[in-house]
């Protein structure tokens, strides 16, 4: 993806947000200036990954496959072990129109998806068989609050305010319909680099061609702009 492109989605974005009545924390709109003069006071926002995260999923055709997200909180996974501290996370994430993200699921996350406004959500599940590929079983969990079994590949229709609960295992595809759709998720604390099971493979982050300077950094940004990024650490 090209950086004028990136920085074009996150100006839609965050127009779409603030429209939709949500607005982001401050750190959202900090300049690549602005992170240089930062210190150990932000650290809890790189370490955590907090932050904008716009990828293609490197299939160089981001208005088909591609999200759009902005980590606002989120603990460490460590903390879990432990059994105490900040054990959870919350994104919001923009789908445009028929955009996807392709099936993954998780070995201990646990997340709420919501439909925050805007169009229709779409998340089709199946289980994951025991190899690890989608399986044709029966999917058990739960629609705001309300217990339903569906069959394998169902797309779940969410409107504006409904929301589905997606256990460990229970692989999903979100797909944006009809308009864009701003999407809440709420979950267990968010581990990109031991949690995610992509059915195909797939490159997570975007690799980014520089044609114009950053508008506000992607999280894989910090290392080049937080003074005091450690790159020993879980970054």
């Amino acid at each position: 993806m090209k950086r004028s492109e990136v920085n074009a989605i996150m100006r839609e974005a965050d127009a779409f947000f603030a429209k939709q009545g949500f607005h982001l924390p401050p750190f959202a709109h900090w300049s690549p200036e602005d992170w240089t003069k930062k210190g150990p006071e932000v650290a809890e926002i790189v370490d955590r990954r907090l932050g904008w995260d716009i990828t293609d999923f490197g299939r160089n055709d981001f208005c088909t496959c591609g999200i759009t997200l902005f980590t606002i909180r989120n603990g460490a996974p460590e903390d879990l072990a432990r059994g105490k501290g900040k054990l959870y996370c919350e994104k919001i994430l923009m789908f445009r129109r028929e955009q996807r993200c392709p099936y993954h699921f998780h070995w201990l996350k646990m997340e709420d998806i919501i439909n925050r406004g805007g169009g229709e959500l779409v998340v089709q599940v199946c289980n994951a068989a025991q190899d690890e590929s989608l399986a044709d079983t029966p999917v058990t969990l739960s629609l705001d609050g309300v217990t339903r079994t569906v069959d394998a590949g169902t797309g779940l229709r969410l409107q504006p305010g409904e929301s589905a609960t997606l256990p460990p295992y229970c692989y999903h595809q979100i797909t944006g319909r009809h308009d864009r759709v701003m999407v809440g998720e709420v979950s267990l604390v968010n581990d990109d680099d031991r949690d995610n099971r992509f059915l195909e493979k797939v490159g997570r982050f975007a690799d980014i061609e520089e044609d114009e300077k950053p508008l506000f950094l992607l999280r894989q940004d910090y290392a080049r702009y937080y003074p005091l990024f450690d790159p020993a650490s879980r970054r």
